[in-house]
């Protein structure tokens, strides 16, 4: 008498299989085989899975030995069915793959389900599930810009072995200016977050004016220095190296890294650093303003706090960034940076290399 295989679930295993039996967004056939096989290795026959899962003893039997025999993947994909593979499925599927990633329909940018389905003369579930299969997402773009700085590679050191391996016995600060940001009402009051529904605010505004946040990020504890200035030339930032300096212990060195904005480099400012030497610039290559991890703090200010405001004045706009940023200084958490210049330039030689190779095509 044949006998069901019987098997030990380890813990990483049997916490997939539970995501899996519970996700929402699990395929049905994959949630079957998940609780199958977690009711198998509870020691049930096969007759009482069945009942339980609603299906058959053979279908229970037959992903109960897969998996004794496969472990996780054999349940996650069907094993290769034999026959011939369908010829012309194939060639349809290599069209549009082909017609997807090098052409462009009539009057339009990129492909959709539907134009491309009418254009080879097949359905758009078809389409679909090629684009699925290949990773295929034309309706998406990314932006990028690869810095042409021909000291790319010193200033790119410079900066991450700041963050990696700061100085002793110095302050490394984390510098920038977010200019314009506006003072935005709505023109109508927004429908509040309720069961089935999220929030809503009207897509136009009343504008009442800008103002700019100076902000020095301490890389090592996360605080944020700051002060809002109505404009963003060189006395303001004077302005605000003033600030800095008020704000830190007076014996420790500072390095702040600043991007190439102008208004950094203007000779009264060259002049105001000669007279305080405890300032250190740092400066990131030209279009990488994701190397200045202050840029992840405006993100965070930008997502949390502006975006979705309501600001009937500048100064009640001022208000609210400086009671997210003292909110922010009480519990600070600081960015980590990970990356190293090996890492980073592996990148940039990829990208470098696809971009020629996409002009020379």
């Amino acid at each position: 008498m044949r006998r069901a295989p019987s098997f030990h679930l380890t813990d990483a295993e049997r916490t997939q299989l539970q995501q899996w039996a519970r996700g929402r967004r699990t395929p049905a056939r994959l949630m079957l085989r998940a609780t199958i096989v977690l009711l198998a290795a509870d020691r049930q026959d096969n007759r009482h899975i069945a009942t339980a899962v609603g299906t058959s003893r053979q279908t229970v039997g037959l992903w109960r030995q897969r998996f004794a025999t496969h472990r996780l993947t054999g349940i996650v994909q069907d094993a290769p069915r034999g026959g011939r593979p369908p010829q012309a499925r194939q060639a349809l599927a290599a069209r549009i793959v082909k017609t997807t990633t090098q052409t462009s329909p009539r009057a339009a940018t990129h492909w959709s389900l539907r134009t491309l389905a009418q254009h080879l003369g097949t359905n758009p579930a078809l389409v679909h599930r090629v684009w699925k299969a290949h990773g295929l997402t034309p309706h998406l773009v990314r932006t990028f810009t690869l810095s042409k700085d021909p000291h790319f590679l010193e200033k790119l050191d410079d900066v991450v072995g700041l963050y990696l391996n700061p100085p002793a016995h110095a302050l490394v600060l984390s510098v920038d200016e977010k200019c314009h940001i506006q003072a935005l009402d709505r023109t109508q009051p927004g429908l509040p977050l309720k069961k089935g529904r999220c929030g809503t605010m009207t897509h136009d505004d009343k504008r009442h004016g800008t103002t700019t946040l100076f902000a020095a990020l301490n890389v090592a504890e996360g605080k944020v220095i700051s002060t809002c200035l109505p404009r963003h030339r060189h006395t303001e930032w004077l302005k605000f190296l003033r600030v800095i300096d008020d704000q830190t212990p007076q014996d420790q060195p500072l390095h702040l890294i600043v991007d190439n904005y102008a208004t950094h480099k203007h000779p009264t400012v060259q002049r105001w650093l000669k007279r305080h030497p405890r300032f250190h610039m740092h400066f990131t290559p030209t279009s990488s303003s994701w190397l200045n991890l202050v840029e992840r703090f405006f993100g965070e200010l930008t997502t949390k706090r502006i975006r979705r405001g309501v600001f009937r004045s500048v100064p009640e706009l001022i208000q609210a960034i400086e009671e997210y940023i003292t909110y922010h200084n009480a519990a600070p958490k600081p960015f980590v940076w990970t990356a190293t210049v090996e890492t980073i330039m592996e990148k940039v030689t990829r990208a470098r290399k696809a971009l020629n190779k996409t002009r020379t095509a």
